[in-house]
């Protein structure tokens, strides 16, 4: 837990920024019949049979102190994806950082080996060297800020579904 925290007590700076990521399964619904509108003395009437559509994952990358957040829903959660997507972090969001400082949990996936699994050796080292991995204890993960916002985006979607 110290080293979270203290990864997070650094000052900003451009050349290592600290980046926090996480994902989350979420499964796609549609409601089976169209809710009833609220009228005048009748609360609106839903009823809760829903179609499953299948489901994906959601990446979701912030940088605390930069004010920056990516989310994107890929199909699936494996360690290919996730090396596309730290490449995609190293060489598109910060192709001018000395090395991204990333906090993760300890799902078996967020590993340097995914690297390796994905691209060539040359490729993977590249990525790798520019990479500093700090992780969340194990039933610490509530430590890690992206795990927050995703949260609060689940209760943002369930707030926008019974609102709108």
């Amino acid at each position: 837990m110290e080293d979270v925290l203290t990864v997070y007590a650094r000052p900003y700076d451009a050349k290592r920024p600290v980046v926090c990521m996480d994902e989350k399964p979420y499964q796609l619904l549609e409601d089976a019949y169209i809710p009833l509108a609220m009228q005048q003395g009748c609360a609106e009437k839903v009823d809760y049979k829903y179609i499953r559509h299948g489901t994906c994952s959601i990446f979701l990358f912030n940088e605390p102190l930069g004010s920056w957040r990516h989310a994107e829903a890929l199909e699936r959660r494996t360690k290919v994806d996730w090396a596309h997507k730290i490449r995609w972090l190293l060489l598109e969001q910060y192709p001018d950082a000395e090395k991204v400082v990333l906090v993760v949990d300890n799902l078996n996936i967020h590993t340097v080996s995914s690297l390796y699994e994905s691209f060539s050796p040359e490729v993977a080292f590249d990525l790798a060297q520019r990479l500093e991995i700090h992780f969340t204890p194990k039933h610490g993960s509530w430590l890690n800020i992206a795990e927050i916002e995703l949260s609060a985006l689940g209760v943002l979607v369930s707030w926008e579904k019974t609102h709108t």
